[in-house]
């Protein structure tokens, strides 16, 4: 066991450079530890988990934290009110977590998603039949957001023609890779929104997540008001952003390697494993998602992790591990790369992975059919990547067919 705790430590390694690939330093410090300690902010020292088997255990034990309001937590400095932490699951341990997400577990059954590819299907070729109008478009106004916004807004019960005011909305909030004033403005906002959508609900329930969760819930004594604000509220921040800039970066990808392009469209039963390939290979979410802190005594890939000291899984770097993915660097859609850390691991794994599964999937494999002659205009080297966002994807794709 090695106890590493009083050295000059190296700082947080942030943002990516290229569209590619994460930040270089994560390569060094996987082959120089699978948990590295670095400096981080004005705060005290946390450690970085770098290779995936160590991710997997530190993203299942137990003795180790989500929850952001314990002493440690590397977030534990941004704790927003009582109100603002009600229903946000993605921050709880169990038992409370477990009561949360069986609460919506049959929203996002599988059985659930199937009901909603036709509507997804719908969705796709709408945005594309309005797309074909012209000759050219951008991927991410007309496509990428449209399709995911639609989903999510049908899904949970939000009105899409709101779209305008949540999403400028949730884009303030996640500007940064830390919380600013402008971004607990912009939460507040999109809280009293929702609050609103709720208090409807609860007195009008309509065929969706909010009116069912509402009417069973809330009737039952099960849920309060905040915490089913706080539900919605997550739900729809984490349901249509990622999605969306998985729909423009796979797409932006596949056609800068036209030899995988020409295969999945020649046997599009590999597009499931090439939906797995593209989240591993880019890992939108990064270290945002993983944040942790550990409730004891602990030892981890060789080091000793001390009660209260914080965590963050590299999500990017795991995934990159070549221990778990051969040649790693490499796009490889027969890889069977399932086991990816895209989605998290553990309780925590993402509720609506299957739904972005069946939009990703049915969102290129319609796209790339409708659009044989689909292309990127103009300079490659010049497109605007959010190297500066918490979520990585394109500010803009434009294209032309």
């Amino acid at each position: 066991m090695v106890d590493v705790h009083d050295e000059n430590l190296p700082a947080f390694p942030m943002p990516r450079r290229c569209p590619y690939a994460p930040p270089p330093e994560y390569e060094s410090m996987r082959r120089q530890a699978p948990l590295v300690r670095v400096s981080f902010r004005d705060g005290p020292p946390i450690w970085l988990v770098t290779r995936h088997a160590e991710a997997q255990r530190v993203l299942t034990d137990r003795r180790i934290s989500t929850d952001p309001t314990r002493p440690g937590h590397p977030f534990a400095a941004m704790v927003g009110t009582p109100q603002e932490q009600a229903g946000q699951f993605i921050d709880m341990d169990p038992p409370e977590h477990d009561v949360y997400r069986r609460m919506l577990a049959g929203e996002f059954s599988a059985r659930r998603i199937r009901e909603l590819g036709s509507f997804i299907e719908r969705v796709v070729n709408e945005r594309i039949d309005d797309m074909s109008k012209g000759r050219e478009a951008d991927l991410v106004e007309s496509f990428s957001f449209p399709v995911a916004t639609l989903v999510i807004c049908q899904l949970l019960g939000v009105p899409y023609e709101d779209r305008a005011y949540f999403q400028s909305r949730t884009t303030r909030m996640i500007a940064g890779f830390f919380s600013t004033e402008e971004a607990t403005c912009a939460r507040k906002e999109l809280w009293d929104y929702l609050d609103g959508l709720v208090t409807a609900a609860e007195s009008s329930p309509g065929d969706d997540l909010i009116g069912r969760l509402a009417l069973e819930r809330r009737a039952a004594g099960e849920l309060s008001h905040d915490a089913l604000v706080g539900m919605v509220f997550l739900l729809l921040v984490a349901g249509h952003e990622t999605t969306a800039n998985m729909l423009s970066l796979g797409v932006f990808t596949l056609l800068q390697n036209p030899g995988l392009l020409a295969e999945l469209r020649a046997r599009p039963e590999l597009w499931p494993d090439a939906v797995e390939e593209l989240l591993r290979y880019h890992s939108i979410v990064d270290w945002v998602a993983f944040d942790r802190v550990a409730l004891e005594d602990l030892e981890i890939g060789g080091q000793r992790v001390r009660a209260g000291e914080g965590l963050f899984v590299l999500g990017a770097s795991a995934n990159r591990d070549e221990r778990a993915f051969a040649d790693p660097d490499a796009l490889d859609i027969h890889r069977g790369a399932r086991h990816h850390l895209a989605f998290g691991y553990g309780i925590h794994r993402c509720l609506g992975q299957n739904l972005a599964r069946a939009e990703l999937e049915i969102g290129y494999r319609t796209l790339f059919e409708r659009l044989p002659t689909l292309r990127v205009v103009g300079d490659v080297e010049e497109l605007p990547f959010k190297y500066d966002r918490r979520t990585f994807g394109l500010y803009r794709l434009p294209v032309a067919w």
